[in-house]
């Protein structure tokens, strides 16, 4: 990482430059620049409870209502879905219908 000699701003890779998003100056990089191209992370199906787990049934269970058939029996669990400094995200599945739903903390 590095800074703008003129502004203090952090530049950033522009093909093989580093550039200011403020003043627009630029520099070529010391050293040799490598690019990553990160995982497309929306392709990867986030698995809240595996197939082994979701037969036995032994989860704790709640009162909340079903938002489908309206019983008001649902398990519950807990997943971190976002960055650490975030609150974990609420799942249920309704005990009658099977649905799953989920709610952001």
């Amino acid at each position: 990482m590095k800074f703008c000699p003129k502004c203090g701003s952090r530049l950033k890779l522009v093909g093989d430059t580093l550039k200011c998003p403020v003043c627009g100056v630029e520099e070529k990089p010391e050293n040799k620049v490598l690019h990553v191209t990160p995982k497309n992370r929306e392709s990867e199906p986030i698995i809240v409870v595996g197939e082994e787990a979701e037969k036995l049934q032994t989860m704790p269970t709640t009162n909340v209502e079903c938002p489908k058939c309206g019983n008001r029996e649902a398990y519950y669990w807990f997943v971190q879905t976002r960055s650490a400094d975030e609150p974990t995200t609420q799942f249920y599945r309704c005990t009658k219908c099977g649905t799953t739903w989920r709610y952001y903390a």
